[in-house]
This record gives C-alpha cells, structure tokens and sequence, in this order.
C-alpha cells in the first residue's frame, strides 16, 4: 500500500495508526445515514469501531464531509451522518462531484473501497455487498461495488451479498471479474439476513491468517483486485432464509409499486423489510455487521504481521 493521499484528512489516530503500521479495518457511512434509522445507526457506528479497537485494531470510518474525503471520523461526525438529511448516498462514479462542491456524502462499499485504498488502508468491513439486482435482464442494475472488487486492493468482509439481490447471479459477475469469494468457515455462501442460500461457496479458509495469507498472495503475484470474504452471520441472530424470502418478494412488490430505481432500490427495500418485520432484520443487520468487524479487525492484525 502507498502513502496517504494528500487530498484526504485522517484523524490523528488512524495517521498514527498508517506510521506505525498498526492493523486498520475501514468501515462504510452508507449504512449509517441511509442503512439504518436512528438512534440504532449511531449506536451500531459506536459498537462496531469499540469491538475494533478490543481486537486490536484501529476503526476508520470513511465519508465526505464539506467536501473533504475523511479517513476516520470523531462522535460529532457519526451524529452528523446519523441525523442529517443532507447526506447523499455516494458511489466511486459521486466522490469527484461530492468534494468539488463541498457536499456531505456517505460512501457506498464500492467508494470506501477507493479511498480506503487510497490511504493505504487494505481492510474493509461492511454489511452485505451490492450486486446484480433481480430483473437485472430488464433493469441493467449491478452494483459498482463488483466493478470496484475487480479493480481496488482491499479485502471487504461481508455477511455475503445482500439477500435482495440476484445472488446466483452476483457470484457468476464476480467469477467473470476475477474476483475471489472466499467464504469463512462455511462452504455455504451465506445470504446476509440468513446463513443459507443455495449456493456453494468458490472458496473456503477457516482462519483470519488464512485469509491474510491468500490477501497477501494474491498482491504479491500482481493480480490487481479486492478479495470478497464472506462471513456468515451468527445463527443464533439469523433469519431462516425460507422466512425472509417471503418477506422480500413483499418488498419487491412494494418498490415497484411505488416506481423506485436505482441508488434509492437498497435503502427502500431494507427499510421496508424492517417495518414488516417489526424490527428483527434490523436486530440481525446489527449483529451481522458486529460479526464481520470482530472477524475485520483478526484479518487486519495477521495481515499487518505478515
């Protein structure tokens, strides 16, 4: 990883943390300002950066603010991106706009990737990754966060595809990109709210050096590209997938009821999948993600030793 780059403002923590080289996990803001309502958003941003820094590593949260691209972000700057309604949903194609007219933006996976790349940052922990959406065939709609995996130098930590997506399909376009998806003890590729989803896994590791081991291989031999690492969510948190796919062909229904595309499809449908579930994909959205930053911060440290 090269140095910083001068455009972007790092907390004095996550610099320190760069010299010394200290084992950072990177972490998005979409699913702050757009993923989650409040107070459970800030409360999430907290839990996950204190469940990092138990395991040793350093958490940096990434968004634009005032145009300024920031590399960790302080309580104030998580209340700002939990409770403002001017905070724009940002992917790869919005940061130049975004910094050139001094806007707020949270970042997508696949725009935290970039600058987490850009500060020399090669772990990140997320949610769920975007993919192709179901009616892709009509719609043409795939996340940038698989052309962004194809091209950027860091390993992203999910609970696997989100379960409103095409994942059958996300896993042929990750194939076809050359971008390898690696399941964390499992040989089930794990469907975010549910630990099954039909589809085996491309890979399996069993340990957090492993999977340093494989990010460091495949660096080493040039192959440009993210890693996707997969971790299921834990089962006693889980939403059988048998029950929560009735409830997102609800979901479905109801956004194309109401004509919404494109960046707005993600946070409808995971807002409307809570509503009908009176709240539990949210309970099992929070635990998913704590899962992947406990197993983020492990990586982070083995491959730091490395």
């Amino acid at each position: 990883m090269n140095a910083p780059h001068p455009e972007l403002v790092l907390t004095e923590e996550v610099a320190q943390a760069l010299n010394d080289g200290t084992p950072i996990v990177a972490l998005e803001s979409t699913i702050i300002s757009h993923g989650m309502p409040f107070p459970q958003n800030v409360e999430m941003a907290t839990e996950v950066e204190r469940i990092i820094r138990e395991e040793g590593a350093v958490p940096a949260t990434i968004a634009v603010l005032a145009g300024r691209p920031r590399i960790g972000l302080d309580g104030d700057d998580l209340h700002l991106l939990a409770t403002s309604p001017d905070i724009s949903k940002i992917s790869t194609r919005d940061l130049a706009y975004t910094v050139s007219k001094g806007h707020h933006g949270a970042t997508t996976v696949a725009s935290t990737m970039r600058l987490a790349a850009l500060a020399g940052i090669p772990v990140f922990v997320t949610g769920g990754i975007g993919g192709v959406h179901r009616g892709a065939e009509r719609s043409y709609d795939v996340s940038a966060d698989l052309t962004e995996l194809s091209r950027t130098n860091v390993a992203v930590i999910s609970a696997g595809v989100k379960s409103i997506l095409d994942i059958g399909l996300t896993l042929e376009s990750l194939e076809t990109l050359g971008v390898p998806v690696v399941a964390y003890g499992t040989d089930e590729f794990p469907a975010f709210f549910s630990r099954i989803s039909g589809h085996t896994a491309p890979m399996t590791l069993g340990t957090p050096a492993e999977i340093a081991a494989m990010m460091a291989a495949k660096w080493r031999l040039g192959l440009s590209g993210g890693v996707a690492i997969v971790n299921p969510i834990p089962e006693a948190d889980e939403i059988p997938a048998a029950e929560i796919n009735v409830i997102i062909d609800q979901a479905l229904a109801d956004m194309d009821a109401k004509g919404i595309r494109g960046k707005d499809a993600t946070p409808f449908l995971l807002g409307r999948i809570v509503e009908i579930t009176n709240g539990a994909s949210l309970t099992a959205n929070i635990a998913l993600v704590n899962n992947n930053a406990r197993l983020g911060a492990q990586v982070a440290r083995e491959f730091a030793a490395l």
